[in-house]
């Protein structure tokens, strides 16, 4: 689980800075993840409460006694509180499914600063929500959202760390497995706790997994008398029994929306579906070494866009080969390779000749992000000139270097933004917009009182909906997402998403 853990942190990205004042943030370097993750929050809240006294008499009062609700797991997380930086109390004043709504509501693919959030606030371990019973609402809320960005990895550490005993936390573990090919584990606990789930395909797929075939077959025979399983889980059930009697049949029509256990089956039949056109969890299937290249690049650009792969193993993925053809795709990754090369061997001409068509390549895939977290700091090293110099230094504005490369070229807008002191009014809408939230801007009246009530992870997550509406064009909403999140401390966070919001289009 240590070593897990480990990868979760490498994988979160960028992420934002909790804690770090305005003033300070200007003259201290960017933070990485593992440096914000452990800083301490500055947010105090007054709630404004006084504890009533014990009692207005001498007399012994009454009592009543009642059993309390066996506790839930809402507040399983895998980063603790001196981790993340964000207190205990996260979720602790606000309604579970009020919780569980705002995170199904928040985009996959957005400001990736915002994904990076995101994340944080998914993986958080805090206390549970003052409402939390014991039908893990919002633990079930943030692996649903994890998997829909499909950070599968992330999904089976956090579902491993709450124990998937329950149905509806097992029917996620055992898809979240069957996706990565790991469903060892799942099958062997079906097995022992058949009631964990009602689906008898699965039952009946995790038998034949342990090597009861027999059983697996007679569970096939009783299933199909009672009518509990579909035709098609009938018809691919019977191929992975017993695939020697369809040698040489017609291949089955796979259906238009698949189960994950459904697409396991297609697969282990022989007859593999493309995850091309289904969520994006199951991306994760062509990322497998026994997958042709071409699928292999499409699934890493889908799972890097929401930031559940790392940009290295992106970069890995399109390093694997030369391209043999041309076309979109290929044309990409040729871009790319050239790149890294002219980069690699520190031939600024080169560089300058293939940093253009590089970047293009990422910006035609919403990758923008991914790419300045490879090259931005090393750009800023290399001694480029005109439209080469002022590309690379925007690029290096998307990367953790954001604020050294802010005194690599104009004073302008963004190099003051990237300071956090952008200019008060630029003619620009957007800039203006974005400007209000670090000069003008109060915090909404509905904001504050949430604050009030304690309530800062459901602020975080309606400043983060605010900003995706931002990011689509709507100037109030971007300005105001911008003064909530500074004043809950989130400097760096405002800072990375409103230059990604100006300098990247992030309507993808």
């Amino acid at each position: 689980m240590a070593a897990k853990n480990a990868l979760l942190l490498c994988a979160l990205g960028a992420v934002a800075t909790w804690g770090v004042p305005a003033a300070r943030a200007q003259d201290n370097p960017p933070l990485s993840a593992i440096e914000w993750l452990n800083q301490t929050p500055t947010v105090t809240l007054d709630l404004g409460l006084e504890e009533p006294p014990v009692t207005a008499t001498g007399q012994q009062p009454d009592i009543t006694v009642d059993t309390l609700d066996a506790p839930g797991r809402d507040a399983v997380g895998l980063l603790p509180s001196h981790v993340t930086g964000l207190p205990d109390s996260l979720w602790q004043h606000s309604r579970a499914e009020t919780l569980a709504q705002l995170i199904a509501e928040q985009p996959t693919t957005q400001v990736p600063a915002m994904q990076a959030l995101l994340y944080t606030l998914l993986l958080a371990e805090a206390n549970a929500p003052w409402d939390a019973g014991e039908n893990d609402l919002l633990l079930l809320a943030r692996i649903d959202k994890l998997i829909e960005m499909g950070a599968l990895e992330q999904a089976a550490a956090l579902l491993e760390r709450a124990g998937p005993t329950t149905p509806p936390l097992f029917s996620r573990w055992f898809d979240v497995t069957l996706l990565m090919g790991q469903e060892d584990a799942a099958c062997a606990a079906l097995v022992a706790s058949p009631r964990l789930t009602s689906d008898y395909a699965a039952r009946i797929f995790c038998t034949a997994r342990a090597g009861d075939w027999n059983g697996a077959v007679l569970m096939l025979e009783s299933a199909n008398a009672l009518d509990l399983i579909t035709d098609e889980e009938d018809a691919l059930l019977v191929r992975f029994l017993d695939p020697e009697l369809f040698e040489g049949q017609p291949i089955l029509v796979a259906h238009s929306a698949p189960t994950p256990l459904i697409y396991r089956l297609y697969e282990a039949i022989g007859e593999p579906q493309p995850s091309r056109g289904l969520p994006r969890a199951f991306a994760h299937a062509d990322l497998r070494g026994i997958v042709g290249w071409k699928p292999r690049l499409e699934a890493a650009e889908r799972l890097a866009r929401t930031g559940a792969l790392p940009e290295n193993r992106l970069l890995g993925i399109y390093s694997e080969g030369k391209p043999s053809a041309s076309g979109m795709i290929w044309d990409r990754v040729a871009a790319i390779q050239a790149f890294d090369d002219a980069l690699t061997s520190g031939d600024k001409m080169a560089v300058a000749d293939t940093l253009p068509r590089a970047w293009t390549a990422m910006q035609s895939v919403h990758l923008e992000v991914a790419f300045a977290r490879l090259y931005g700091s090393r750009l800023l090293a290399l001694p480029l000139q005109g439209v080469t110099k002022r590309l690379a230094r925007d690029i290096a504005l998307l990367s953790p270097s954001y604020e050294q490369a802010s005194h690599a070229g104009p004073r302008d807008f963004l190099a003051g933004l990237a300071q956090g002191t952008p200019p008060r009014t630029p003619t620009d809408p957007q800039q203006r917009a974005i400007s209000d939230g670090f000069h003008e801007a109060r915090v909404p009246q509905e904001i504050s009182a949430m604050l009030a009530r304690g309530q800062l992870g459901e602020v975080i997550l309606n400043a983060m909906s605010l900003m995706a509406d931002g990011a689509y064009g709507n100037p109030a909403a971007l300005t105001d997402a911008l003064a909530i999140l500074r004043a809950v401390g989130l400097e760096d966070t405002a800072r990375r998403a409103a230059m990604q919001v100006a300098l990247i289009d992030t309507r993808g």
